[in-house]
């Protein structure tokens, strides 16, 4: 495994604007990720992977062909090319921290972003590691881009050492990831895998099992608007029934500032409009699916007494499906996970099973019928301007990868006990 290559590969990618929009109608939503798919098509294919394309909606497909005998299961490994719209992806100048000596880390174009231990501390278990961060204006874009570089990483190693035993492994990069649209285009049977792997995780050694559900709410807060020279008795002042809709929201209890481990959230996240009408969208996260429609009729409840306080106002709320919670669909088959432990477990490292107070690619693949747990990449802080990745945490994920591919090798060439 060659880590400086890794490096290469991921501080090339990051510097492509690949921010998803989500005003955006188009698919991928926006041109950077057309971009980079095209960028790692070129690259998959000088490894020399077979069945390299970017199909008509910048998914990235290739497999990587078996160098096992006999019947072996075909693996997935799948990584996304967006980043988050929260925080701008244009302009990253990455910073390459070698040999870190440990403390704070201020980041050179705004000394106000200041990565703290207080805050980060994982940094003390990585005295001596390569971190790389921005250079606090934008974000990192290691979420998913530690991913990429570890599966093209991989990709390349195995191809090396093709004395690896292995079955076919197929690879998988997607698009809006980080609007939910990640998954939209993927066609499982042509992925003809019996599992897949997100490489989409924090730090090392961990194993997502579980997601949140989620849903979506839309908020649409209905008045009247009128010139306010001549507004009495005739205006309803949308911005004012919608600033009390919030106002009433539950802050001591379900809201991600005060809640954490199992606990779900209502969390108003963008506000559009004027007087006359007033858009507010929350999302709605458990991990108990069937807290969700609790949590929706709290929106209908609150929406209501708004409408008593506010003669003339309305206000609809519409509930969206996202996505579901990934640990039902993993326990319909636990080899997805055990192998992943496995792999771990024959490299050194401790593992632990671990749950996503988000979601990622993988929710929805489970719930289309592959098993897809989520893996470590080495990222951290992931949509801030404080995100930084672990390039030693990069290259073990890369190392999990080639290990869990012979642990499936060998699962199919094992005997079977019979009577």
């Amino acid at each position: 495994m060659n880590a400086e290559r890794l490096l290469t590969r991921f501080l090339q990618y990051v510097q492509i604007d690949t921010m998803a929009t989500e005003a955006s109608q188009s698919y991928p939503s926006s041109a950077g990720q057309w971009e980079l798919g095209t960028l790692l098509v070129r690259q998959l294919r000088e490894l020399g992977l077979t069945a390299v394309e970017q199909d008509e909606h910048g998914l990235v497909w290739a497999t990587i062909p078996s160098t096992a005998a006999g019947e072996i299961p075909t693996i997935a490994f799948n990584a996304h090319l967006d980043t988050s719209p929260e925080t701008s992806g244009k302009n990253i100048r990455p910073q390459v921290i070698r040999n870190y000596a440990g403390g704070d880390l201020v980041l050179p174009a705004d000394p106000q972003q200041v990565i703290r231990v207080v805050d980060n501390p994982e940094l003390d278990a990585l005295h001596g590691a390569t971190l790389i961060t921005t250079d606090g204006t934008t974000l990192l874009g290691s979420d998913d881009k530690a991913g990429l570089a570890v599966i093209i990483e991989a990709a390349s190693y195995l191809t090396e050492h093709p004395e690896i035993p292995h079955g076919p492994i197929r690879i998988l990069f997607t698009c809006d990831e980080e609007i939910g649209r990640g998954v939209n285009h993927v066609d499982t049977e042509k992925l003809g895998a019996v599992v897949c792997y997100t490489l989409d995780g924090s730090g090392a050694g961990e194993i997502d099992v579980e997601t949140f559900s989620a849903d979506l709410a839309t908020v649409t807060v209905r008045g009247v608007n009128i010139h306010p020279s001549i507004a009495k008795g005739r205006m309803v002042n949308a911005v004012r029934a919608a600033g009390e809709f919030l106002a009433r929201l539950p802050r001591d209890r379900l809201a991600p500032e005060v809640t954490d481990g199992r606990l779900g959230f209502l969390h108003p996240y963008q506000l559009d409009g004027g007087v006359g009408q007033v858009v507010i969208k929350l999302i709605l996260r458990d991990f108990e699916t069937d807290q969700l429609p609790r949590h929706a009729d709290l929106l209908r409840q609150l929406a209501a007494d708004v409408e008593r306080v506010f003669p003339g106002v309305k206000i609809d709320v519409a509930i969206t499906r996202q996505y579901r919670n990934m640990g039902d669909g993993l326990a319909r088959d636990p080899r997805a996970v055990e192998y992943a432990e496995e792999a771990h477990r024959r490299l050194g490292v401790a593992v632990k099973r671990t749950i996503v107070r988000g979601g990622t690619d993988g929710a929805l693949l489970t719930e289309m019928g592959l098993p897809t747990p989520n893996l470590s990449t080495g990222q951290h802080n992931p949509h801030s301007r404080l995100e930084w990745a672990c390039l030693d945490q990069m290259a073990l994920a890369v190392q999990v990868i080639v290990e869990l591919a012979q642990v499936w090798t060998a699962s199919a060439s094992a005997p079977t006990s019979g009577t």
